[in-house]
């Protein structure tokens, strides 16, 4: 399912538009930074979805660029019938960021979609965006060509926001085999969530604020969905769900302009709070991620905020596009990766049987995840929010609040060695102050849930069954 959500820098206290999310997905999640890459002419990547999808397609290869960019972005590792690792949000060494969050299209253009369909699925829209795109409109235009050229590989529909320190875009592809989608312009003074994504009225010809293909207007008239005696074209109500704006989107939506409209706006720990509140985020969070959308003065500084699960009960902290490394914890582990149940570690059996062969490093098992630690807190929490969750979200937000307050003296050492050509310098530093911050977590959760199992195991309130424990049972 997903969920994002995008503030103009108007909006703003510090002036600075956000992009922030999490994605829902029933399997691992894992932090990873890809080097900027040149690519032999010829070369190509495999896009699309397998037989085995909810809406099965078929396998197919495309071009690869020349060039792909440095980027950072958070993987996992499935989804029905969806070749693994496929890609959630991030953000590139440009300063375009996207999210992927879904967005149902209507019955009838569900029945269309060919047994056969190829192109890229979402997670190869959102993988080649912030692999290519230098803008946010070069990713829109990214995604109508792709499926102009190879098709679009669906499982029903989806969409994308797309977003660059100038503008932000909200793209939506439906399903249907037809080659259809549309995009509207997000700009300094927009806030926009979609859980699912969505797009409203929109005119006939495309201009600086909607985009769509040539046929977006003929399709429907010629299936008899709409023709210009019905008023405006609604684009969800007509190829969409027909709900619009659902009942958490308009909330969070209305509560984030009523904060924009206090003297002070936005503040960055109202962003944190989009995604983190318990009314939205829960179990289904794989992670959560507010990227800053700046242009810095060097493009080392580019950073964004990232949880190893819903920050709920996880804190946002910084990793930067230019640190060495990912640290281990926060790597691709086992836990909930599909396929690893029946795979070995030992790499002697892969000559005899490389499918029985885990493709993670002996040594990454030898430590913790972050991602398993920060969910057995999760659970932990949510047996007893009072107090448990609450003492853990306000240990967190703390521990936020502390890490931004040292951020600003770390970005400006790190920009004095930038101008002193000191790059290695630069990025030892930026390293460093991230990685501290991820290890004084990880060792907070772990302190946090011991603790945590111990006062509900004196309580006899750790639940063992599939029914929720009352008041009374816990207390």
């Amino acid at each position: 399912m997903s969920y994002g959500i995008y503030i103009g820098r108007n909006r703003t206290a510090d002036g600075i538009a956000y992009l922030a999310g999490y994605g829902d997905e029933p399997s691992s999640h894992w932090l990873e930074i890809c080097p900027r890459a040149t690519h032999p002419e010829g070369s190509t990547i495999t896009v699309g979805v397998t037989q085995q999808a909810d809406m099965p397609g078929h396998l197919s290869a495309i071009p690869q660029a020349p060039e792909t960019l440095r980027n950072m972005r958070v993987s996992y590792s499935y989804y029905l019938g969806v070749p693994a690792p496929l890609t959630n949000g991030g953000l590139n060494e440009c300063g375009v960021a996207v999210r992927d969050i879904w967005s149902t299209s209507r019955a009838e253009l569900r029945a269309m979609t060919p047994k056969d369909q190829t192109g890229p699925n979402y997670s190869d829209l959102a993988r080649i965006i912030v692999e290519r795109a230098r803008t946010a409109r070069e990713g829109v235009d990214l995604i109508g060509r792709l499926i102009a050229e190879h098709g679009y590989s669906t499982y029903g529909g989806n969409s994308h926001i797309i977003a660059d320190p100038e503008e932000a875009w909200v793209v939506i592809e439906f399903a249907g085999g037809h080659g259809l989608w549309c995009a509207e312009r997000l700009g300094p003074d927009s806030i926009r969530a979609s859980r699912p994504g969505y797009i409203g009225e929109m005119p006939e010809r495309p201009n600086e604020d909607f985009l769509f293909p040539p046929h977006f207007f003929d399709t429907a008239r010629e299936q008899g969905w709409w023709s210009p005696e019905d008023g405006p074209f609604h684009v969800n109500r007509i190829y969409g769900d027909g709900k619009h704006r659902w009942d958490g989107v308009a909330w969070i939506e209305d509560e984030m302009r009523a904060r924009a409209a206090r003297p002070e706006k936005i503040t960055l720990q109202d962003v944190f709070w989009s995604i983190s509140t318990e009314r939205l985020t829960g179990d289904t969070a794989g992670y959560g991620q507010v990227v800053p959308l700046t242009h810095p003065r060097h493009d080392a500084l580019r950073m964004m905020w990232h949880a190893p699960v819903g920050p709920v009960t996880a804190p946002l902290l910084p990793v930067f596009l230019n640190q060495p490394s990912v640290p281990p914890a926060w790597r691709q582990h086992r836990y909930l990766t599909t396929g690893e149940s029946h795979r070995f570690l030992d790499r002697r059996k892969e000559e005899a049987d490389p499918d029985t062969v885990s493709q993670i490093p002996q040594g990454i098992e030898t430590g913790p995840s972050a991602f398993y630690a920060f969910k057995r807190l999760m659970h932990l929490a949510f047996q007893c929010p009072d107090p448990i969750l609450t003492e853990v979200w306000r240990h967190w937000r703390a521990v936020e609040t502390s890490t931004n307050a040292k951020l600003e003296d770390t970005l400006r050492a790190a920009s004095i060695l930038l101008d002193a050509d000191e790059d290695g310098l630069a990025t030892q530093v930026l390293g460093e102050f991230s990685e501290a911050r991820f290890a004084e977590a990880l060792a907070d959760c772990q302190a946090l849930s011991e603790a945590a199992h111990v006062r509900l195991r004196a309580m006899g309130a750790l639940n063992m069954t599939r029914k929720p424990l009352t008041p009374e049972q816990i207390w």
